[in-house]
C-alpha cells in the first residue's frame, strides 16, 4: 500500500508540475531563456519534482542546486520558505533564492548569483 501512495504522489506532482511549466511567471521564463541548453555549463530543468513532496522552479540536478524565483506570493511567507530549504537541504539540495524582481530588472546579476552558486557547489564537491 505505502508504495502506492508513493506513486501517486508522484503521479500527481508530475502533473502539478507539468502544468507549472506550461504557464510560467514572466520572471521564471525570462530566467529559463538565460538558463536553458547548458548556456551556464550544466543542465537545468525547470518546475522540477522534487522529492514527494516539493517542485523547484530550476534545478541543476548534477550541482545539486535549486534555483528559486520569489514573486509577491511570497511576501510574508519567509518561515514557509525557509522551512523548505531546510527540507530539500536534507534532500541535499541548496537553494538559491532570488527576488522577481532582480531577474526582471538585472538579469546579469541573477545570472552572475547563479553562476557563483554553481562554483561554490565545484568547489564542495572537490574539496
Amino acid at each position: 500500500m505505502r508504495n502506492h501512495v508513493h506513486v501517486t504522489q508522484r503521479q500527481l506532482l508530475g502533473e502539478r508540475a507539468r502544468a507549472m511549466r506550461a504557464a510560467p511567471t514572466a520572471s521564471e521564463g525570462a530566467l529559463w531563456r538565460l538558463l536553458r541548453a547548458q548556456q551556464l555549463g550544466v543542465r537545468f530543468r525547470r518546475q522540477a519534482p522534487v522529492g514527494l513532496r516539493y517542485i523547484a522552479d530550476f534545478l541543476a540536478p548534477s550541482a545539486r542546486l535549486i534555483v528559486e524565483v520569489d514573486g509577491g506570493s511570497h511576501s510574508g511567507r519567509a518561515h514557509v520558505d525557509a522551512r523548505r530549504d531546510r527540507a530539500l537541504l536534507r534532500l541535499g539540495y541548496r537553494v538559491l533564492r532570488l527576488s522577481a524582481q532582480l531577474v526582471m530588472e538585472r538579469p546579469d546579476v541573477a545570472v552572475a548569483w547563479i553562476r557563483e552558486a554553481l562554483c561554490e557547489g565545484v568547489a564542495a564537491r572537490t574539496s
